[in-house]
């Protein structure tokens, strides 16, 4: 497929805020959720919407950070009541995370290490929280009779250059065959898999912003051509609900998300600054894809989103039909330079009003 520029884009998504993401809606009161990494970006924003929407049992925040579990507690807090737990813990530690998984019906799997070039000097740090967490968090959530497991994943999994999309290739494929392994089981395992998300800790934006903020002269530019998906934290948080509503295991969800390029987005932030070109980093990519051609041979594609359906066995075609959607047709792809709906600089810069974790 020919890439897309900001001049022969066929579509702007200037209503992209519109897409919600909102049905179908899981049914969560009087359920225990538990979420790994539950103090990230994410794991906030999704702790925050379940307890304004729903009326859970318990939420349970896992992360291994114990000054952020105090930070979140002080924002969240005391307010919503006896619905929320705090519990230390890490990924990498089997016999914790069953010991918290016990009486749980979801867990949602968000613990990670994100960071492209952290990762490629760490390798081994990596694949121990990315890869052994996974394994860990199949294992316990089978042995406490977990009812679903949505584990988030990201675009660098699909044909990876970098060690932290192999270590999420990885782990999409242990979720996935999890649900073969879960025996008579009740639990089975889905994965969502999105782009960028609209100023969270750690993206380019807050750290473009800053620099602004400082008084910089001009922005740091990796290479003029380079896009990327685009998702915000409430969409993404919508959509992985939504996902948990739908699953029957072992399908992993794509959200239809819209393209930028790297350019744009630091134009629509300081139009008035320059673009220095710095390179790219170790394990960078010009452009993201969340399905490749070979995935694309069994995907689904619904108005919202699109539907990898597993290649095991035990999936048949009547499992996917409460979906309504259609097969994609042959030699599709989806990657962030062929996307057909690009966002513009206004809406980003309204996207970018919405609250922030």
């Amino acid at each position: 497929m020919s890439p897309r520029t900001s001049e022969n884009k066929p579509r702007q998504a200037s209503q992209f805020g519109a897409r919600r993401f909102d049905a179908p809606t899981p049914e969560l009161d009087g359920k225990t959720i538990l979420v790994t990494g539950g103090t990230g970006s994410f794991g906030k924003a999704f702790v925050r919407h379940v307890l304004s929407h729903h009326r859970p049992r318990k939420v349970i925040v896992f992360s291994r950070d114990e000054f952020r579990q105090y930070e979140m507690a002080q924002t969240i807090g005391t307010e919503p009541g006896p619905a929320i737990r705090y519990f230390i813990g890490d990924v990498r530690d089997g016999d914790r995370l069953e010991f918290a998984m016990r009486d749980v019906d979801h867990v949602i799997h968000a613990a990670a290490l994100k960071h492209v070039p952290t990762a490629e000097y760490n390798p081994f740090e990596c694949i121990q929280t990315n890869i052994h967490g996974a394994e860990n968090v199949v294992k316990a959530a089978i042995r406490t009779g977990v009812t679903r497991v949505v584990a988030l994943s990201t675009d660098k999994a699909a044909n990876p250059i970098n060690l932290y999309g192999a270590s999420k290739l990885a782990s999409d494929k242990i979720f996935v065959a999890a649900n073969s392994l879960a025996g008579r089981s009740p639990t089975r395992f889905s994965v969502v898999r999105y782009g960028n998300v609209l100023g969270s800790r750690g993206s380019v934006i807050p750290f473009f912003e800053k620099l602004i903020a400082d008084g910089a002269t001009a922005l740091p530019i990796t290479d003029p051509r380079m896009t990327r998906f685009w998702i915000t934290l409430s969409q993404g948080v919508r959509f992985v609900l939504s996902s948990l509503a739908m699953t029957s295991g072992g399908e992993i969800f794509v959200p239809r998300i819209p393209s930028m390029k790297m350019v744009d987005v630091a134009s629509a932030l300081a139009p008035n600054l320059k673009h220095d070109i710095i390179g790219i980093r170790p394990g960078e990519k010009l452009h993201e894809m969340m399905i490749g051609e070979d995935d694309g041979r069994t995907t689904l594609a619904l108005d919202d989103r699109y539907v990898i359906e597993p290649a095991f066995s035990y999936w048949t075609r009547e499992s996917a039909a409460k979906y309504g959607g259609r097969p994609v047709e042959s030699g599709f792809c989806y990657a962030s330079d062929s996307n057909d709906e690009w966002l513009g600089a206004e809406a980003l810069r309204t996207l970018l009003k919405e609250p922030r974790t």
